[in-house]
């Protein structure tokens, strides 16, 4: 089974994605922080990664630099609700860009891609 940790400090995220990705087939591990998700990285040894980008302490732009540092064939997937940071030349070393929705099925297309 695949693994997929997602980072983002929103409860309501979390229970949207983990059901909806759990029917998917995949494993999902979940933490609120990217100082969290750094230091499980080691620990769970995700397929993928699914990072938001505004959280409290260190941001999304700032952990998606460390991840790929210490695994820079892990896809990470950026998860905003912003649009604007999709223009943002940082957030380009992501392996994909999606905006929150309820709709998840850009989502989903974006996890196949990259964990297939």
């Amino acid at each position: 089974m695949k693994k997929i940790l997602l980072v983002d400090d929103e409860e309501s995220i979390h229970l949207l994605y983990r059901e909806e990705l759990e029917e998917e087939g995949y494993e999902v591990f979940s933490v609120l922080s990217a100082e969290e998700a750094l230091e499980q990285l080691n620990i769970i040894s995700p397929d993928l990664v699914i990072l938001d980008i505004n959280m409290p302490g260190m941001n999304g732009i700032d952990a998606l630099r460390r991840m790929k540092e210490m695994y820079p064939n892990m896809p990470v997937i950026l998860s905003s609700a912003y649009q604007e940071f999709k223009q943002d030349l940082s957030s380009w070393a992501s392996d994909d860009y999606i905006v929150k929705s309820s709709n998840l099925d850009e989502l989903k297309a974006a996890v196949r891609r990259h964990i297939s």
